[in-house]
């Protein structure tokens, strides 16, 4: 079995977008910042051009805990429940919620890093059973039916990869497989340089 050739890619456009689809329709508009080529395939680091937002839900009944438990909200039926009250607490803050593929995303302007809106949480890597500590910022909190929720955009940037299909398609990669993983690597350290 041959090992994989790589091209080191193009020079890229800065400004250069394309648009991600889910398999409901719904479409994410991001920057192309990397490029390679594997065996005549191109691979693309994609970063949204709005910016992603989380949602936690918290559970405030834990009143002998110093910090409440809290996940987040990944349910498409309960982040449809939401997601009305959600825009209108965002557009108190003059940002506007959009229901985007693969992620929610925000436009606007979001308020200066202060250090007490930042929240290091810590997410399980399926693959080594680890935690990895990601940090958020807080952009607002709301109740829905006495659920207490709050909006969050990661600090660091939201990244995806995909490759070009035969029909000129870009499609999301599956990060398990080892030479996607590899590829991803190395269009991050490119990504760096």
């Amino acid at each position: 079995m041959s090992s994989p050739s790589f091209d080191s890619g193009r020079e890229l456009d800065a400004q250069e977008i394309v648009t991600l689809t889910d398999s409901t329709g719904r479409s994410l508009d991001c920057y192309v910042e990397n490029e390679v080529a594997s065996d005549g395939v191109d691979y693309v680091l994609l970063q949204p051009v709005d910016l992603p937002i989380v949602i936690l839900a918290w559970d405030d009944d834990e009143e002998d805990a110093e910090i409440p438990e809290t996940e987040m909200v990944e349910d498409p039926e309960e982040l449809a429940e939401i997601f009305l009250d959600a825009k209108a607490v965002l557009s108190e803050r003059e940002l506007t919620l959009k229901d985007t593929a693969y992620v929610m995303t925000i436009s606007g302007e979001i308020p200066p890093l202060q250090e007490e809106d930042i929240l290091s949480l810590e997410i399980e890597d399926d693959e080594e059973s680890r935690l990895e500590p990601e940090e958020l910022q807080l952009l607002t909190d709301f109740y829905h039916l006495e659920q207490h929720y709050s909006i969050y955009t990661p600090i660091d940037p939201y990244l995806f990869f995909a490759h070009t299909t035969a029909n000129d398609e870009l499609e999301m990669l599956d990060l398990s497989d080892p030479k996607v993983k590899n590829l991803v690597d190395l269009l991050i350290i490119q990504d760096d340089e």
